[in-house]
């Protein structure tokens, strides 16, 4: 939870001490902001406060936020790279809270909102995806490949994990589904509740349809509407992390590397269909991204993968 006043005045003056816990407390009980979330920006603000002390030499009071100039905003963000070693996604977030605490100063005329309106959030550097060769994701999709005694729960496993792969599931959006959600022999899509709510249609390959029939028929539980379609193994609801474990197991077995799990199995759905010529806006309504630019980083990936192919087989290469 949010530290008090009183932690706070060796970096703090009692005024600003005052003030900060007063927006810790309207953003938690006001604004339904949740606890995380709020330690999070408790943990941003009290850096920033931190680094004035010692840049000032002194515990900062409300006059000296209200004076701040935007080279103090960028200071501190120098300090962080210098002395954290943190990247562009670490002080891009770690900014978040300290605006937040500005414009609720803002509003009560106590802060300059210049100080951080004039300095632009740094760049964050994506991760690239890390999808697995097609051999190695068809291989972890198998039954037989599962390292369950249970014959029921390998096929559950299998289905939920060709789901990922054959149809660019999220884990979450798999684990969701209800036995109603089954397609039909016959059907070739299948509607996903994505993130937010978002409704989309996806294909369903016959292997995917395969994959869910073998697993309903070996479950022991009773499988009715309105209830979670994947079980545990006490019959309720099936948890991500057994999934996760299940792969783990299996990384060592079929001698995968670390990148093998549930969701590099969606990475990998986007980037085979990409290398095989599939459209770039396509693949984002597969996927359910909300914006063009999420799905742009396989272009990345994809790239990275021809001049791979390209240095191991021209002869001038």
């Amino acid at each position: 939870m949010s530290r008090t006043n009183k932690d706070l005045l060796v970096i703090a003056g009692p005024d600003l001490a005052a003030k900060k816990q007063a927006w810790l407390d309207h953003i938690g009980l006001q604004r339904r902001v949740s606890d995380k979330t709020v330690d999070a920006y408790d943990r941003d603000v009290e850096q920033f406060l931190r680094f004035l002390t010692a840049y000032r030499g002194e515990p900062p009071g409300l006059a000296d936020i209200a004076d701040l100039k935007p080279t103090d905003i960028r200071g501190f963000m120098a300090h962080r790279r210098r002395e954290d070693a943190v990247g562009g996604r670490t002080l891009a977030r770690g900014l978040a809270g300290i605006r937040s605490f500005f414009r609720f100063l803002e509003k009560q005329g106590l802060a300059n909102p210049a100080a951080l309106s004039a300095v632009r959030p740094p760049k964050e550097s994506r991760p690239l995806p890390r999808p697995l060769p097609a051999s190695q994701a068809r291989d972890v999709t198998r039954t037989e490949n599962s390292l369950h005694d249970e014959p029921w729960i390998a096929a559950r496993d299998a289905a939920v994990l060709t789901l990922l792969y054959g149809a660019g599931l999220r884990i979450s959006e798999a684990l969701s589904m209800q036995r109603e959600d089954v397609p039909k022999p016959n059907q070739k899509s299948m509607r996903v509740i994505g993130k937010g709510g978002k409704e989309r249609i996806v294909p369903i390959l016959p292997v995917v349809v395969t994959a869910i029939k073998h697993y309903i028929a070996e479950c022991p539980y009773a499988l009715t509407e309105g209830e979670a379609l994947f079980r545990g193994a006490r019959g309720g609801p099936l948890r991500a992390r057994l999934i996760q474990g299940a792969l783990q197991k299996m990384r060592s077995a079929l001698g995968l590397a670390d990148k093998a799990t549930p969701h590099a199995l969606r990475h990998s759905f986007a980037t085979h269909l990409l290398e095989a010529g599939g459209d770039l806006r396509s693949i984002q309504e597969l996927l359910g991204h909300a914006s063009l630019s999420t799905t742009q980083i396989y272009t990345a990936v994809d790239t990275s993968h021809l001049l791979d192919v390209y240095r191991k087989s021209h002869p001038r290469a």
